[in-house]
């Protein structure tokens, strides 16, 4: 976009001969449009008190919208000048503005950030950073996050410092295209009307309508279908930079019209627009779709009341305009880009929320960072230091600059530390935790032999399984049933030969146990789905945002297919979700969510005895308060720094499936002990670590635990089931 040597926005008018002749106050510049420069500063302004928890209002995120339509407005507006100019778009000098505009800035950040998370976070965050750094050097972001959200098991992962530069992603993309389109219709219209002036910009302002309303289109219907990928793409956000493209094409027209009352009402009425959406849009709202309207049509609005305006501008882009505005506006970039990673490393690194004291702290860290970043980095390439065609070389360059640093990253998370810790064992224990007595079960007991290790300060052991870097990827695999969408089919697991059937009926807490009971010689059935566990009813959506009516439908059809198969044995294995949408309503307390999971227990054992030969309950796993990938991957982390009591919530839960199963032929098999002693959970037991995140066992320690699960159910296990070594 043009810039002033200072950073402001110039968009010059169009039509001076038909411009009112009033004095240019001071505040003012004339061909400038300082109060873009005002709305880029609220917009930066309220999504960094928004990410830092302090705002008042629950829809901060929409302000990103502000900035889309303004891109939109401002990219065209330049794009239209070269065509009138030149008679066509250079893309080669397109492209190199843009490098010289963006790269500078984003790849300093981005390296800056992978520093920050080498030197105050631990080795899986490291890796992490890493390899979003890469996709985000490469304009790709959004669709790194995208698949994150949809990913169920990575969804209790911490925010990544780079998350933001989805939105970069977006813009970078939009703007692949857009030159390519404008150059198409001024090629078409050259060679079929010999390149009139009105019929190009006739030809762009139909294909950019046209792609602005199916970019629209679809927006409102992904956002409902699948908004865990819609908030991300490119497809559902064209729509609001066609709209600033529009606005550019069409603004100059008429807006020169307006009287100053009428740019003040129309301004005012655009600024509420946006206040509006940020008090009333929520997260668990479909967007962007039909709600994005809000901010888009407001900031439209703003837009054509400063249009075409010269002399003493109306008195809300004076406001807008005004100095400290300018300012912010002028760093807004830099403050986006470094504002959200020094939140989000100082979170993690506290490993709590930050207190209002340390928030600010940050916030104000991280504005001293970003003026030093616009000062130092961005504001030098924005001054031609650099030919434009020659500016193209910070594209590979930056890539080359951001791979390189992640590849030494990765390889630094990845190095052996060089110490030798052997793993725990329970040989020598005399006593468990809290005086209590060895167990004689071995793997109770090499757990109460871990507390004690890290109680003791013992340093974590060398070689760990699965391995730090291993436990984002280390899920038990269902093959072919993953059941995301009807119509379900039923998948044959286990022993095909084998004269005994078992059903696992529950949510990725049943999936998780898969290594352990593929050892047990049954035919195998794991009705499970993650987040959506068959025991239960009224299970609300992930979102939060009402019934999950996929969910029913699979808890129907996996009972109809207990009642087919006739089982010898059902394992009822599961969790309780985080909410239940009850007459219309979600609810999301513990209380609610412990009387849904008594009844439905009850409910769901006094249907399937009859089906099968016995109904097992399995206790859920009691639930860590942190990960522990992060907390063993920490700079000088002991055992003792993973130890920790487990959520009170999983306990209720736990109990009242315990509580099901009382009067009823179905037993109760407890596990909290596998986990747990005395009330203190370790992340390692012997060697292995047990979960992969805060609730999910790892497929190690699942597999560990096969003969320990089919002893307490009254299970005949195969001897070719090699128990393991406990001791």
């Amino acid at each position: 976009m043009p810039q002033r040597p200072d950073g402001r926005v110039r968009v010059p008018t169009e039509r001076p001969g038909r411009h009112r002749l009033t004095r240019t106050p001071a505040t003012g510049r004339p061909g400038f449009r300082d109060d873009i420069q005002g709305m880029r500063a609220l917009a930066v302004l309220a999504i960094m008190v928004f990410h830092a928890g302090l705002s008042p209002y629950p829809g901060g995120f929409v302000t990103l919208d502000v900035f889309f339509v303004l891109s939109g407005f401002l990219i065209t507006f330049l794009l239209l000048r070269e065509i009138d100019r030149t008679g066509t778009v250079s893309l080669t000098s397109f492209y190199a503005r843009r490098a010289r505009r963006i790269l500078p800035a984003a790849t300093v950040a981005t390296l800056g950030t992978l520093l920050a998370t080498w030197l105050w976070l631990g080795v899986v965050e490291v890796r992490d950073t890493a390899t979003d750094g890469i996709w985000a050097s490469l304009f790709a972001a959004n669709v790194r996050f995208a698949t994150q959200e949809t990913d169920y098991f990575a969804q209790d992962q911490p925010p990544s410092p780079l998350q933001h530069y989805w939105s970069l992603a977006v813009e970078e993309q939009f703007y692949v295209v857009l030159p390519l389109l404008l150059l198409a219709c001024v090629l078409v219209v050259r060679r079929r009307w010999g390149g009139d002036r009105g019929t190009t910009r006739h030809a762009i302002g139909l294909s950019i309508a046209v792609m602005t309303s199916v970019s629209l289109l679809w927006s409102t219907h992904a956002s409902t279908a699948s908004p865990d990928t819609a908030y991300f793409s490119t497809f559902t956000r064209a729509w609001e930079f066609g709209v600033g493209a529009l606005l550019a094409l069409a603004a100059p027209r008429f807006a020169y019209l307006l009287t100053d009352r009428a740019r003040n009402l129309l301004a005012g009425a655009g600024l509420a627009l946006i206040v509006i959406a940020c008090f009333t849009v929520t997260e668990s709202d479909p967007y962007p779709g039909v709600l994005a309207l809000l901010p888009v049509l407001g900031t439209g609005a703003v837009l054509v009341a400063g249009a075409e305006a010269t002399g003493r501008p109306a008195l809300v882009q004076r406001a807008l305009g005004c100095r400290p505005l300018r300012f912010v506006g002028d760093a807004s970039y830099s403050l986006y880009l470094w504002h959200w990673p020094v939140l989000v490393i100082a979170t993690q690194h506290a490993g709590r929320d930050l207190r209002l004291g340390e928030t600010l702290a940050m916030l104000g860290l991280s504005v001293l960072v970003a003026l030093a970043s616009w000062r130092l980095v961005e504001q030098p390439f924005r001054r031609p230091v650099l030919r434009l065609p020659r500016a193209l070389v910070l594209y590979p360059l930056s890539v080359i600059l951001v791979v390189g640093g992640s590849t030494w990253a990765v390889r630094w998370a990845e190095a052996p530390s060089g110490t030798l810790q052997p793993a725990i064992t329970s040989a020598d224990l005399d006593e468990g935790p809290g005086d209590e007595p060895v167990s004689e079960e071995p793997a109770v007991a090499l757990v109460q032999a871990s507390v004690v290790a890290a109680q003791d300060g013992t340093d974590i052991p060398s070689v760990l399984r699965p391995g730090l870097l291993d436990l984002d990827a280390d899920r038990a695999d269902l093959g072919g049933c993953e059941f995301y969408g009807t119509p379900f089919e039923r998948c044959q697991r286990g022993d095909p030969d084998a004269d005994r059937t078992l059903v696992v009926l529950g949510d990725s807490h049943g999936r998780h146990w898969i290594p352990a009971f593929e050892e047990m010689g049954f035919t195998t059935y794991y009705l499970v789905k993650s987040g959506c566990n068959p025991s239960l009813r009224d299970v609300a959506a992930r979102d939060l945002s009402g019934d999950w009516e996929q969910c029913a439908d699979f808890a129907d059809w996996a009972r109809e297919q207990v009642a087919d198969l006739r089982p010898d044995l059902v394992v009822l294995s599961g969790s309780a979700p985080p909410g239940f949408s009850i007459d219309g309503e979600v609810r999301t307390d513990d209380l609610t969510a412990r009387d849904t999971v008594l009844e439905s227990y009850r409910e769901t054992i006094d249907e399937l005895t009859p089906l099968a030969g016995e109904v097992v309950v399995l206790g859920d796993v009691p639930r860590r308060q942190t990960l522990a990938g992060s907390c063993l991957g920490a700079r000088g982390a002991t055992l003792d720094d993973c130890l920790e009591r487990p959520a009170e919530r999983s306990l209720m839960m736990t109990e009242a499936m315990r509580e099901a199963t009382r009067g009823t032929s179905a037993r109760f098999v407890p596990i909290d002990d596998w986990f747990c002693a005395d009330d203190r959970c370790p992340a390692v037991v012997g060697d292995v670590i047990t979960m992969r995140d805060k609730h999910h066992i790892s497929t190690v320690y699942a597999a560990e635990l096969a003969v320990p699960l089919a002893e307490r159910i009254g299970i005949e296990i195969p001897t070719s089931v090699i128990e393991p070594a406990t001791s």
